[in-house]
């Protein structure tokens, strides 16, 4: 039983975790950047590692707090070169799934690309092999079971964006129910730091 799992963390569209078979792993980089990029699963774990303490929050009104382990999004700009007209990333999943993230909104050094979670790898039903956790905007914006990862010059309206949710997804002031001490607490927009 993973980490998240023993935190009672919900895993919401698990079966998709499914479809990414970690050995054929690949990570597509395309769009507005010097050279179209693929890396494997070893490729990711062989860039600079970072573990670090971040909060994930669920715009359906929970958060959960985590050691995430993988690749800050500084470090991983540094490796791909985005071109100078790049603003804005889409993130891609099985299935059809995507968001698109201000570049602005992912300079905060917690924001990553993760495969690994309190020590062990995330397991497929909470977006393993490979995840982005992004703990300044709600957790649709962290994307599950990435596959591509595309550079361009704009806002797109994706998946959940299209339903009614806010394309920039930032989180607003409001309550939260941490899963780590299963408490109701107020929070003040923004990432939550403090607690």
């Amino acid at each position: 039983m993973s980490i998240l799992e023993r935190l009672g963390v919900p895993a919401f569209n698990a079966e998709k975790g499914n479809l990414i078979d970690p050995e054929k792993y690949r990570l597509k980089v395309t769009g507005l950047v010097e050279a179209q990029l693929e890396f494997t699963l070893e490729d990711i774990k062989g860039m600079p590692k970072t573990s670090q303490s971040a909060r994930l929050a669920s715009v359906s009104g929970w958060s959960v707090r985590a050691q995430w382990e993988g690749v800050t999004w500084n470090d991983f700009l540094g490796i791909v070169k985005p071109r100078k007209n790049a603003t804005h990333v889409t993130f891609k999943s099985p299935g059809g799934y995507d968001t698109t993230v201000s570049l602005k909104d992912l300079e905060i050094p917690r924001a990553m690309i993760v495969y690994g979670v309190g020590g062990e790898p995330i397991e497929p039903k909470y977006g393993g092999p490979v995840r982005t956790v992004i703990p300044n905007l709600w957790g649709y914006k962290s994307c599950k079971w990435l596959i591509e990862i595309e550079f361009t010059d704009r806002m797109k309206e994706g998946f959940w964006e299209s339903r009614g949710y806010s394309s920039d997804g930032k989180i607003e002031p409001g309550w939260t129910l941490d899963i780590n001490t299963r408490q109701k607490r107020p929070i003040k927009g923004g990432e939550i730091t403090e607690f």
